[in-house]
């Protein structure tokens, strides 16, 4: 709330109008009073889709529901951490006033970051369908009981095993639930879907890194009556009967995400997970003329 409060009077004094949703605003009201620097309410007397760009103070999980609103506006995200890991904020909570500034100059870059969509079956009845920018997670859902799956890559099946759930994320959500599981990190600028099992209970359910315009599907098998649930990006949750089908495709609807910094993936990798990497020497510097 204090780095609301922070950003929102540094905005304003560099001359740009802060906007924020009434519930956070209420939050701040009712914990310090009177906002220092005047703000706008989405929704009243400020349309969303005139807005700029969406500062996100919080972790991924905020930065992840922030995504739901800018999204469809074709709004791009600016995270600020404060929270641990927060591997989708570009900026940590010490950097608040330099990251605002950078705002206002409009110095920052933005790029596009690959997102699912996911459809819910049954028979050939629609259950339901969702997106996500992370992941789709099938598990069980019952904590005595595994799910029996088998799981589908473009209309064919590839393997068939017991398990707790199966994760199938996007190269930005191979930093989140499916590193948990044990599968690979994938740079988010590569095109391609995961598809991890969670403790499966097989000889072959190795995690599988396919092309992107691959469909992936996981089954939950009949041979017995334990059902599942569905929760894409760990807030939206559907309920998954034995016999129902997921099903998951890249959408052609992106999130965007500011930049205000040209790092590396793999610096900011060691930097966030604090990867041990002394005793690296660096690439050997190639001098010209006749190789020895």
């Amino acid at each position: 709330m204090i780095a609301a409060q922070e950003a929102c009077t540094r905005l304003h004094d560099l001359g740009l109008q802060p906007v924020l949703r009434p519930e956070e605003l209420a939050d701040i009201q009712a914990e310090y009073g009177a906002l220092a620097a005047p703000a706008e309410v989405a929704g009243d007397g400020a349309d969303f889709r005139d807005i700029e760009l969406v500062m996100v103070l919080g972790g991924d999980g905020t930065i992840l529901r922030a995504a739901e609103l800018a999204r469809d506006a074709d709004i791009p995200l600016l995270g600020v951490n404060l929270g641990h890991v927060g591997f989708l904020a570009e900026s940590e909570r010490a950097d608040l006033e330099e990251t605002v500034r950078w705002v206002a100059d409009r110095s920052y870059t933005v790029e596009e970051r690959t997102t699912i969509e996911v459809l819910v079956w049954h028979g050939d009845t629609l259950l339901g369908q969702n997106w996500a920018l992370n992941e789709a997670a099938i598990e069980k859902a019952n904590r005595e009981r595994m799910i029996e799956v088998v799981m589908e890559v473009d209309g064919r099946p590839v393997s068939s095993f017991g398990c707790d759930g199966v994760v199938l994320a996007t190269p930005t959500g191979s930093t989140a639930y499916a590193f948990s599981a044990s599968g690979p990190i994938v740079w988010p600028e590569v095109e391609a879907l995961l598809m991890v099992p969670i403790s499966a209970h097989a000889l072959f359910a190795k995690p599988l890194v396919v092309g992107p315009t691959s469909v992936l599907a996981v089954e939950l098998l009949t041979r017995t009556d334990a059902a599942g649930v569905l929760w894409c990006d760990g807030r939206r949750s559907m309920d998954l009967p034995p016999g129902s089908r997921v099903e998951v495709r890249r959408s052609d609807h992106p999130v965007r995400l500011a930049r205000t910094r040209q790092t590396p993936f793999s610096e900011r990798l060691v930097r966030k997970f604090e990867l041990p990497i002394q005793g690296w020497r660096g690439p050997v510097k190639h001098q010209d003329g006749p190789t020895p």
